[in-house]
């Protein structure tokens, strides 16, 4: 008799910075995550102001891109992802840096299996707390999607 395996998909919340090493910056610690994610083989999740915050990062100067480079990045983005509408998350410890609070909170209410992050103050939250997910860089990601 044959064994059937089922594997769960991954689910991942991506940090904007995150987002723009995909997108943007074609960074080889995240190519991976690009790979799986265009193959459809991983889910990531975002939400409005995750979107929000990233289309406004899209237009700060130093990332010196064009409008249509603009559009095309968050089209691309937006596309790949599944939003999640607003809501409650359960209870969930204090990132230091307020604006990044928003991706633990949709980290919780899409029950993601990763938060994939370089900002430090996440990082921080990292063992630290029981959280339904981890939270970890793209390089840790990546190798855990090549496992």
């Amino acid at each position: 008799m044959a064994r059937i395996i089922i594997r769960a998909m991954l689910r991942l919340v991506l940090d904007t910075n995150v987002v723009l090493d995909l997108f943007h910056w074609a960074n080889t610690d995240a190519v991976p995550i690009m790979a799986a994610l265009e193959a459809g083989q991983i889910e990531c999740f975002a939400d409005e102001r995750t979107l929000d915050e990233l289309q406004r990062v899209l237009t700060y100067p130093q990332l010196k891109m064009t409008p249509e480079m603009i559009v095309e990045r968050y089209a691309r983005y937006s596309c790949l992802v599944q939003v999640v509408p607003a809501g409650e998350a359960p209870p969930l410890p204090r990132c230091k840096d307020r604006d990044d609070q928003k991706f633990l909170e949709l980290a919780a209410r899409c029950e993601a299996n990763i938060l994939v992050s370089k900002d430090k103050a996440l990082l921080r939250l990292r063992g630290r707390t029981k959280l339904g997910f981890q939270i970890l860089k793209p390089e840790a990601a990546s190798a855990l999607l090549q496992s």
